[in-house]
């Protein structure tokens, strides 16, 4: 029994230690946190002085001084000039841009959290909870390995090597971070505990950066990709211990109100003007008594047991299909399209692998599909000889692969 035990602890820890788990679920979540904050930055691009500049009823000065009191992080305090606004802005959307396609991934992630505190500590009034969801699930990307797949570092890598992975940008991003820390910490912008912090992400930069170029296959490489994944999974547990907490918390302070135990919470909304993009559509839905108290104790249902259900498999899909679909509607009918999106995401780390194996295929067929239809390109019979598969194409100098075999070699990739 003690041998059985031992070696299923040996098993856990060489896992855990060997491998940075779940990389299509952070590779989701990544996609998914940086596109809904892009979407929502392009969205309110002309409203953007009004929201988290100069113009906005949240003035600087009150932003000033709710940031010495809490000790929160806002790039936007530095300076109260209308130039400075617009280049943290242009950065902030700029880096989550890049992120969402993964090009240099760690990097970026640094940048977006920065964009994201930035903008939301300096107007907190700003948001309809979503923005709550994008700032945690920001503070976490940091420390995770968002970028193994569906990423442009998974391709530049798998062409490169550990050697030549970041290429030449990668250092020259972190000289000019390096300057704007230094910038920070000398002129008093930074508190104590954020110079820290970012004095520290920066050095381990720099520390990976060395070793990567110089013993790219040594025992101090090793060494960082065991600590690397202890820090990506054990913020990927955090991440998904906060989406429970999220759900609990909600259900729980749902059971107690008495619109809630009564049934008739979801009709309140339905009636008002802010929360109704579509009013036919949510007078047909608040006219049946009976759809409406079903939806209103399904939603308690699915919050409250979601925790439960991830000692099940199967279940734990099926409910989380349906928080899908509830957020989805919650999108559609009551107009807050980017806090559904920015749940959805952060739902995404559940999702099974093979789904999301499955998904990415589909996608890559898809791609490939719209290349060779696409004007100008070359097809088979059209100038160059086609063999059957596991021989070479004249002329093409590789292996050519039959679509099944070619979609999870390029998924990785």
């Amino acid at each position: 029994m003690v041998d059985r035990v031992r070696a299923a602890v040996g098993r856990a820890l060489a896992r855990v230690t060997g491998q940075a788990l779940g990389p299509y679920q952070s590779a989701v979540l990544r996609i998914g946190v940086a596109g809904t904050w892009l979407f929502f930055l392009l969205r309110e691009f002309p409203h953007r002085r009004e929201l988290y500049g100069p113009d906005g009823p949240w003035s600087w000065e009150l932003g000033r001084r709710l940031t010495a009191t809490n000790d929160a992080f806002s790039v936007l305090m530095w300076s109260d000039s209308a130039v400075w606004f617009e280049t943290v802005h242009a950065v902030a959307v700029l880096s989550a841009a890049l992120l969402l396609l993964g090009w240099h991934a760690r990097t970026m992630s640094v940048l977006f959290m920065v964009g994201v505190l930035g903008l939301q500590n300096r107007s907190v009034f700003m948001g309809d909870g979503g923005d709550n969801v994008i700032h945690l699930m920001a503070l976490y990307l940091v420390l995770t390995r968002c970028a193994q797949v569906w990423s442009l570092d998974a391709r530049r890598a798998a062409r490169r090597g550990p050697a030549g992975s970041d290429g030449p940008a990668g250092p020259l991003l972190w000289a000019v971070l390096g300057l704007v820390l230094a910038y920070g910490a000398v002129a008093g912008k930074l508190g104590g505990g954020w110079a820290a912090a970012f004095g520290a992400l920066w050095a381990a930069q720099a520390l990976w950066w060395t070793v990567q170029r110089r013993a790219p296959y040594g025992a101090g490489r090793a060494l960082l990709d065991v600590l690397a994944n202890l820090v990506h999974n054990a913020a990927l547990l955090v991440i998904m211990a906060e989406v429970c907490l999220i759900y609990a918390t909600a259900g729980w302070y749902k059971i107690q109100g008495s619109r809630w135990q009564d049934g008739t919470a979801l009709y309140y909304p339905l009636g008002l003007d802010y929360f109704t993009p579509w009013p036919g559509l949510s007078a047909l839905l608040a006219g049946s008594g009976t759809l409406v108290m079903l939806l209103s104790y399904g939603t308690v249902a699915v919050q409250v047991a979601f925790p439960f259900t991830l000692l099940n498999r199967r279940v734990k899909n099926a409910l989380l299909a349906v928080m899908i679909l509830e957020h989805a509607g919650i999108a559609v009918l009551l107009g807050l399209p980017f806090f559904s999106l920015a749940m959805i995401a952060a739902d995404a780390v559940f999702l099974p692998t093979a789904f999301l194996v499955w998904l990415g295929a589909r996608a890559t067929a898809l791609r490939s599909g719209l290349r060779r239809r696409a004007p100008g390109r070359t097809v088979a019979g059209a100038g160059r000889t086609v063999a059957g598969p596991g021989r070479r194409v004249a002329g093409a100098g590789r292996r050519p692969w039959s679509r099944r075999r070619e979609a999870p070699r390029r998924l990785v990739a």
